[in-house]
Order: structure tokens, then sequence, then C-alpha cells
């Protein structure tokens, strides 16, 4: 593998405004309801007065060892040897949900069909030499799109 993409987010920076959420969702055509590719998460810790919130966007980690690849009975799920994206084949997908089972974030999302999808980076948008739209639409700088490299030489 040549690299390793990765989509870090900092809760620090992140205001709970759901762009994200929303562009990811326009960007690949899924109408309102359940399914989410990239999901705004609230953690409240403490007791009052005490009290603290902490908000995380959360989508496919593009893991270095997928357990979703592993636990694909019909090999729909890869992963790109030139970037490190685990990408999804829908017309090989069964439904079975056995990756949704086997992610440790449940990114695997199901569609009224019964195959799965979840994020790819918006390969569209990452062939045509922009970032991946979750990215664009946060207005905080809370997602980042990089290398792996590039972020451990920081």
């Amino acid at each position: 593998m040549t690299k390793q993409y990765i989509i870090l987010h900092d809760p620090a920076r992140c205001i709970k405004c759901y762009a994200c959420e929303v562009a990811c969702k326009q960007w690949h055509g899924i109408k309102a309801g359940p399914v989410k590719l990239r999901r705004v998460e609230e953690k409240t810790t403490g007791k009052f007065p005490d009290v603290k919130r902490v908000f995380k966007s959360v989508s496919c980690m593009h893991c270095i060892k997928p357990r979703c690849i592993e636990a694909c009975t019909q090999g729909a799920i890869t992963k790109r040897a030139e970037d490190g994206i685990v990408i999804v084949d829908v017309t090989k997908c069964s439904g079975c949900r056995s990756c949704f089972e086997a992610c440790p974030i449940q990114a695997p999302q199901f569609q009224e069909d019964g195959t799965m999808q979840k994020c790819d980076m918006c390969l569209e948008r990452l062939e045509k030499g922009q970032e991946p739209f979750c990215i664009t639409a946060c207005p905080t700088r809370a997602l980042q799109w990089g290398s792996i490299d590039q972020f451990s030489a920081r």
C-alpha cells in the first residue's frame, strides 16, 4: 500500500452543527432517515455544575486491518491498495450484516433494499483532486483529511 488516507476529528473544534452529516447525505443522495454514513455523537460527563459535553463526528475509519472485510462472506468489501480506502461493491452485498457486527463503530449502513453502504471518503471527489465533502462543509475545520504519514509527521 502506497498511502493510507484518514479523516481526523478534533472534538475541541466541533460545535455539533451537523454540517458534515448533512453534506454527506446530500453528496451521496441519501434521503432523510436513519441511514448516516457520517454521524455526530455527543458524550456528556460529570455532574452539575461540572458537566462537560464533547461532540464527535464518526464515520468509517478505513482501518489498517478492517474487520468488516474479514467478516464479509460475499467478498463485497475491499481495501484499495493505492490509498487504503475501504470500499463496498453493492452488487456483491447480500445484506447479511456481518460487516456491521464486526465493525467496532458500526460504520456500515443498510439501505431499504438491504444493501450496505459506507463512507468511501467521497471517492469521486478525491479522483478530481477535491477533499471529501464532509471536510469542505465543516465550518470550524474540526475535520481534517490527508495521509496518515502527513499527520504523524506533525
